[in-house]
């Protein structure tokens, strides 16, 4: 419980007198659509992130809990929840809310990994609050929670030419030179994820936020 306003207490190291700690445990979400079909496909990279996050930590993600697959862990010394929502991405909300409201989670605990076709093919953008950009899983989860400053890892999916069908092309299978960078994007976002949890919000920006090799400014 944090300390009273007036209780004298210094703030945490890092933490200036004017500035929120950051959060001891975090409820981190990948979105995606469950099933085989849709596994291998750029709308799944959440999905893909909290696998590797798993890995990583050494974290199951198998216990089914408010319509969602979700595994209790450790990162960088806090508390972690990993899921995947099981509602398809269009009601990720649903279980997002489910969640938050069954184990006692805020919205400045909450981050989301998912992927973005505003930003080109492996980059990286983190931020602290927002709008749903149009993402329909985020759109759903802002809806259901009634809350828009919670962290977000958006990953760029662009493919560099005009996308005529966004909805048939976050749905197709990756492409060849595609899954060549897959595995090296999953581990720079799951480093990502890590860092915010370990160090903040602010410093992981600072250390992961990256456009694409060869990209313009980066977009703000």
């Amino acid at each position: 419980m944090a300390a009273d306003r007036d209780s004298g207490e210094a703030p945490a190291a890092g933490t200036a007198a004017n500035e929120a700690p950051e959060p001891q445990r975090r409820l981190i979400v990948g979105l995606g659509n469950p099933g085989e079909r849709y596994a291998e496909t750029p709308h799944n990279l959440g999905f893909m992130v909290v696998d590797r996050l798993a890995e990583r930590n050494g974290i199951a993600v198998k216990r089914r809990e408010c319509q969602a697959l979700i595994g209790a862990g450790r990162i960088g010394g806090r508390e972690v929840m990993l899921a995947k929502p099981q509602t398809f991405m269009n009601l990720s909300g649903v279980a997002v809310k489910s969640l938050m409201e069954k184990f006692s989670f805020t919205a400045g605990e909450l981050i989301v990994v998912y992927d973005d076709l505003d930003l080109p093919w492996t980059s990286l953008r983190i931020r602290a609050k927002g709008s749903s950009g149009g993402h329909k899983g985020m759109e759903s989860i802002i809806r259901s929670i009634g809350a828009t400053e919670f962290v977000r890892v958006r990953l760029g999916i662009h493919p560099g030419h005009p996308v005529s069908d966004g909805a048939g092309f976050v749905l197709a299978p990756f492409r060849r030179a595609q899954k060549e960078d897959l595995d090296g994007l999953l581990d720079y976002a799951s480093q990502a994820v890590e860092s915010i949890v370990a160090e903040g919000v602010e410093k992981a920006m600072t250390k992961f936020n990256r456009r694409a090799p060869g990209g313009g400014e980066e977009e703000e």
